[in-house]
């Protein structure tokens, strides 16, 4: 699509492990309508999901649709989705909702795209996203290093990062230890990669209560739907 002589309305889809938000961008990724949600339904079964996304497009106007899925998405086929449902692996999304919605649809990681939302595009950036999971997404020089899934990578004591730090483990384990787990979390990630900047985001940011690293910052959930635009202009 060529944007320099037209304009585009691009429905922002954020596919959560508790929530589906949608927002409608325009052409420079600036809010057309208010933030709308609905719970993600349980069993969150393909049928489900996209019942419930359904529903929300039908509350805007649009002409295309860009997807944020919590797992490995390979040419809108869904390959991984530990939070949601089984019935996810090797389902076509993208094709699935390019017909029922009649709009050209494209989906990608939604950490990737909340990091689409945030990075300044120099050096090393890395964002990681704390809700139901352990979301991550890794930039270099503003390209994406594509299906990072730091999450399910092993982090210490025999369990993955997302097991010692998803919504699970903070439920279990109580705050302070799961602080001080993030805390470990974000010291291993830095001597790992090197990055410039660090950019954490999801629900759970809210009970993070340590001093984050100077180059550490907290952004804003809506980062997900805004990071959504990049899907057609990167």
């Amino acid at each position: 699509m060529n944007e320099s002589n037209q304009s585009f309305r691009t429905l922002a889809v954020d596919i959560g492990g508790s929530g589906i938000k949608v927002m409608v961008l325009d052409t420079d990724g600036q809010p057309l309508s208010d933030r709308q949600r609905l719970k993600t339904p349980h069993p969150a079964k393909p049928e489900n999901v996209i019942d419930t996304i359904l529903t929300l497009a039908k509350q805007q106007e649009f002409d295309r649709v860009s997807v944020g899925f919590p797992g490995v998405v390979q040419n809108g086929l869904i390959k991984t989705a530990v939070n949601l449902n089984s019935d996810w692996l090797q389902y076509d999304l993208a094709t699935s909702l390019t017909q029922l919605l009649s709009k050209p649809v494209k989906v990608a990681n939604d950490a990737d795209i909340q990091g689409f939302g945030a990075i300044s595009g120099k050096g090393v950036e890395l964002v990681l996203t704390l809700g139901t999971g352990f979301g991550s997404a890794l930039f270099v020089s503003g390209k994406l290093v594509p299906n990072l899934e730091m999450g399910h990578h092993p982090f210490r004591k025999g369990e993955t990062y997302e097991e010692q730090l998803g919504r699970a483990a903070l439920e279990k384990e109580g705050k302070k230890k799961w602080n001080n787990r993030l805390e470990k979390a974000i010291a291993n990630l830095d001597r790992l990669f090197s990055y410039d900047a660090l950019y954490i985001g999801g629900g759970e940011t809210k009970n993070i209560n340590f001093d984050l690293p100077s180059n550490a910052k907290i952004i804003p959930n809506v980062n997900g739907l805004l990071g959504g635009i990049k899907l057609w202009t990167s």
